[in-house]
């Protein structure tokens, strides 16, 4: 008996060991925080970038587009036709197509001899005149004149340059250094007379024709430095104003003329082009434009208050360039800016009013 209730007890202590001991597991999982308490507990990190506001002279740019034209360009044609071979670039006075010339040179050897014959009757018709010689300054001009005709001298000696120009006029030179464009005919087609066969451009050097609206007219001045930048590339050229027309048109528009020169080869006869002219402002508050953030469509940047809290400040933008902002406080929204203020520059898409932030 005794045995047995030993064995009871101590089957008792046991369980109640063993009750104790997941009593405690389960008050320790409940005190452990879950995964969202934790994230509801760590404080958020707002690393920023800064820089000190200060007034400066603001580069101001009005932006036009316009289209390049090339200095000199002309349509080249051939003033009599056969046959030609053509090219793509050319230095002054280079052949750039040839005709067959043997039917001009047959005209050219046809005249010559026709021209000799009519010399001999001519001198004949002097001779008989009492003159042993063919200079006119020693002729009357009368006698001279009425050799030359009843001769056939004249006329012969018309033929024999008519040949010659058609004979020279078999080749097609550049009057000017550039490169050829609009070539619609192939070696051995046929080409008529007074047809076009080519442009020949200049592309050493374009002019850009562009208009800027009568408000604008204080931007510029003649020999004014403005920047063209063709759509299909990201280069830069410098250029300067060449020309103002003087007359506003019926839309309130002025033609403006820019010069530049192509430095890389890469501008083209009638290629679209952006013209950035700049008008320097001084005193003005400037701002990157990563600064200006849009909350509910107001322009907003943060100034940076006592090293760590994003303050929200309305602004308005004056000025734009390519790569800044002029601002100044919008004061309807109660706002203020100054010279001195730490603007956040960096990392400000996300913050709210009073966001606490690291200034990296």
């Amino acid at each position: 008996m005794n045995y047995l209730i030993n064995l009871q007890m101590k089957r008792l202590i046991v369980l109640f060991l063993i009750l104790s001991l997941l009593v405690s597991c389960t008050n320790k999982k409940a005190q452990q925080p879950s995964k969202a308490e934790k994230r509801q507990y760590t404080e958020q990190q707002n690393p920023i970038e800064v820089i000190v506001l200060q007034r400066t002279t603001f580069k101001k740019e009005l932006v036009n587009n316009g289209k390049l034209v090339a200095l000199k360009k002309s349509e080249l044609q051939f003033r009599v036709g056969e046959h030609f071979r053509n090219g793509d670039h050319v230095n002054a006075g280079q052949c750039i197509a040839g005709l067959n010339s043997f039917s001009y040179r047959q005209q050219v050897t046809s005249s010559e001899i026709q021209l000799k014959r009519a010399r001999l009757e001519m001198q004949n018709l002097l001779i008989g005149q009492g003159y042993n010689t063919m200079d006119s300054a020693l002729i009357p001009s009368v006698i001279y004149d009425m050799a030359k005709i009843k001769s056939g001298y004249a006329e012969a000696l018309q033929s024999f340059s008519t040949a010659q120009f058609n004979l020279n006029s078999t080749k097609l030179s550049a009057p000017f250094t550039g490169i050829l464009a609009n070539i619609k005919q192939k070696q051995f087609e046929q080409v008529t007379a007074g047809t076009s066969f080519c442009t020949l451009i200049d592309n050493s050097e374009f002019e850009a024709e562009f208009r800027i609206v009568e408000s604008e007219a204080g931007y510029i001045r003649l020999n004014g430095e403005v920047h063209l930048i063709p759509f299909t590339g990201q280069a830069i050229y410098q250029a300067y104003i060449s020309e103002i027309n003087p007359v506003i048109d019926e839309n309130g528009m002025i033609l403006v003329k820019a010069r530049a020169k192509n430095t890389t080869g890469a501008l083209m006869d009638g290629m679209n082009v952006k013209v950035v002219i700049e008008k320097e402002v001084p005193g003005q508050l400037v701002v990157p434009k990563s600064a200006i953030v849009l909350r509910d469509n107001q322009e907003v940047l943060f100034k940076c208050v006592n090293d760590s809290i994003a303050f929200w400040t309305y602004v308005q933008t004056t000025g734009e360039n390519t790569t800044s902002f002029s601002v100044i406080a919008n004061i309807d929204k109660g706002a203020e800016l100054e010279a001195g203020d730490t603007i956040i520059v960096s990392g400000n898409l996300n913050l709210a009013h009073e966001s606490h932030v690291t200034i990296e």
